[in-house]
C-alpha cells in the first residue's frame, strides 16, 4: 500500500472514530434527558424509580387513606388483606400489570381489598404534570374495574414505591407488610403471596 493510500486510511479511520463517539455521545444525551424528565427509565421487566422507599416485609404499613373512584379507602379501616399497586399512567409495565391484577381483584372479591395509586408527577403523555383526567383515561383506556385514585402528592408512593412501577405491596389483616416486588408480576406469583397471607388471616 502506497504512504498516500495508507494515509488517506488512517485518516478515514479516525474520521470514523470521531463519528462513532459522538453518536455515543448523542445517544447518551438523550437518554440523560429522557431520565431527567420522567425520573425513571424503562427496561424489560419494569420500569425503574431512583427515588425508591425501603420498605420491608414485617414491618408495619404506613396508614393512609385516599379516595378511589370506588369511594374512600382508609387502610385503619379495613379488616381484610390489601392489595396496593403503585402504578404511573405513562407506564407500558403497569399497562401489562392491569388485566392481571383485575382478574385477581376479581377471583379474591371479598377477601383482599385491592387499591391502585398514582405514583408518577407526570400525566399519561410521560411529560405533562398528572391530574385527575390522566387517571380516568387510564381507567378507561385499560378497561380497569378495581378501585383507582389519584395521590397528587404522591403521598402513598413516598412511603411506598420500590425499586419501579407499578410496585406490589400486600399487607395482612394486622397491617404488617407481608409482600414487596415490582415490575410485571405473574399470576401464580401474586396468587401464591395472596393465598399465604389468607392462609394466616383465617
Amino acid at each position: 500500500m502506497s504512504k498516500a493510500a495508507a494515509s488517506s486510511s488512517g485518516w478515514l479511520n479516525r474520521k470514523t472514530l470521531v463519528y462513532i463517539t459522538v453518536a455515543i455521545v448523542l445517544i447518551a444525551a438523550g437518554l440523560a434527558i429522557h431520565f431527567a424528565n420522567t425520573g425513571a427509565i424503562s427496561n424489560a421487566a419494569q420500569t425503574v424509580n431512583p427515588n425508591a422507599t425501603k420498605i420491608k416485609v414485617g414491618s408495619t404499613a404506613p396508614t393512609f387513606s385516599i379516595t378511589s373512584n370506588a369511594g374512600p379507602f382508609d387502610l385503619a379501616s379495613v379488616n381484610t388483606p390489601v392489595f396496593l399497586e403503585v402504578f404511573a399512567s405513562w407506564c407500558p409495565h403497569c399497562q401489562h400489570e392491569v388485566p392481571i391484577v383485575d382478574a385477581l381483584a376479581k377471583e379474591y372479591a371479598g377477601k383482599v381489598a385491592f387499591i391502585g395509586v398514582s405514583g408518577s408527577p407526570y400525566g399519561i403523555d410521560g411529560s405533562s404534570p398528572e391530574n385527575q383526567a390522566d387517571i380516568d383515561e387510564w381507567v378507561q383506556k385499560l378497561n380497569v374495574t378495581y378501585p383507582i385514585a389519584f395521590d397528587p402528592d404522591l403521598k402513598i408512593a413516598n412511603q411506598y414505591l420500590q425499586g419501579g412501577y407499578p410496585t406490589i405491596v400486600m399487607i395482612d389483616s394486622h397491617k404488617v407488610v407481608r409482600y414487596v416486588n415490582s415490575g410485571e408480576l405473574k399470576p401464580p406469583e401474586l396468587q401464591t403471596a395472596l393465598n399465604g397471607i389468607l392462609s394466616s388471616h383465617s
